[in-house]
């Protein structure tokens, strides 16, 4: 489910309704220093903070630290989770929220019910010696068996059957997605990480924009996207309306955006080795101050410090040195808008990130695509 520049799943860094239904089990060079930000940056985190975080200037941690909001998803999952890996190898659930409400509502293109939908979800994990990652994104609307989980503020939610991935978050916000994610892979998500739209549009225009090429022409007005075929230099408005674009690309599936997604991770972290913020100290600080109000952490990633710590850990890793692929899913024959798990080709996926291995290639051969691959790259 990547764009033509993106790494395959083999070895990471190497190029690469109604109705019954099936249930799921559910190139200019750089400073080095611009390294360090490809993956924050390509999960949607807070871009800028490690380079601010090195000012050493009190005042600015204090304003960034007060910006942040946090989940204690351990407090809220207990015990009964998978065990953490010994090697120093790490899982992160980034989630992209679709909220309905307020400020976001133009934006989603939907009603103000006050409702939030986890519009994006990717496991990033974290080999071991921080040097290489595979990203998994797992489409929203597949078909799962969700888990008894308790939210943040202490409630129950009962668990429910052949439901869709996204329910889990509008259900119980970030510590029910965790529980879900973690139930479907058997895998210990160690952090969570979740932007909204005005925070994802916001970053874009104050980094000037991404510059991209597509392929042939794409018009969605569910998404607000009208583009032409050719290079474009997308604001932050036409970057959420890539991201969000399913009926303008592929098969018109949920799958197809996933791919768009992924080829727009590669061009923005291109981008942002390219951009100069390095040596630009106002727009550190104004990138920075946007990632710290839009970006939500578990209660681990709470501060500046522990970002900064953190973002340090992975400065090693580079966009050549991640992994890319789609969750293995196939279409639901009753319902063609929805996908259910294809749980032996899955299962292949779990294995090897809990062995902390490459992802591999058979994970992903035969599985159910979107179509949209190579309609979106890097300019």
């Amino acid at each position: 489910m990547s764009a033509d520049s993106t790494p395959g799943p083999g070895i990471p860094g190497t190029p690469a309704s109604s109705g019954p239904r099936r249930r799921a089990r559910g190139r200019r060079r750089k400073p080095r220093a611009t390294h360090r930000k490809a993956l924050t940056v390509a999960v949607w985190t807070a871009a800028g903070i490690v380079a601010v975080g090195g000012t050493g200037l009190g005042y600015v941690y204090f304003k960034l630290n007060g910006n942040l909001s946090t989940v204690d998803i351990n407090q809220a999952l207990g015990t009964d989770r998978p065990a953490k890996a010994d090697n120093g190898s790490q899982n992160i659930l980034v989630l992209g929220s679709d909220t309905r409400a307020g400020g976001n509502r133009k934006l989603g293109g939907g009603e103000d019910d006050g409702s939030a939908r986890s519009d994006t979800a990717m496991i990033v994990h974290i080999y071991e010696g921080h040097k290489k990652a595979s990203v998994v994104s797992i489409p929203r609307d597949t078909l799962v068996d969700r888990p008894e989980c308790t939210d943040t503020d202490g409630d129950t939610h009962d668990a429910a059957d052949g439901v869709m991935f996204n329910s889990a978050y509008s259900t119980g916000g970030a510590a029910c997605a965790v529980k879900t994610v973690e139930s479907i892979t058997d895998l210990r998500m160690d952090h969570y990480l979740e932007v909204d739209f005005r925070g994802f549009q916001k970053l874009i225009d104050e980094l000037g924009g991404v510059e991209v090429t597509t392929r042939q022409d794409i018009k969605d007005p569910d998404s607000h996207l009208d583009l032409k075929a050719g290079t474009h230099q997308l604001t932050g408005e036409q970057a959420l309306g890539l991201v969000r674009t399913r009926h303008g690309v592929g098969d018109g599936s949920d799958l197809g955006r996933i791919q768009l997604q992924q080829a727009f991770v590669k061009a923005l972290v291109a981008q942002v080795r390219d951009v100069g913020v390095f040596t630009n100290p106002k727009k550190l600080y104004d990138l920075a101050d946007t990632a710290t109000k839009t970006v939500t952490t578990d209660s681990d990633l709470g501060s500046v410090n522990a970002l900064l710590s953190w973002a340090n850990g992975l400065k090693g890793i580079s966009p050549a040195d991640m992994t890319m692929i789609t969750m293995p899913v196939q279409y639901d024959p009753a319902d063609l808008n929805r996908v259910l798990l294809d749980e032996n080709k899955a299962q292949l996926v779990w294995t090897a990130l809990k062995n902390d291995r490459p992802i591999p290639r058979a994970a992903t051969t035969g599985t159910a695509t979107g179509q949209a691959k190579g309609v979106v790259n890097a300019a």
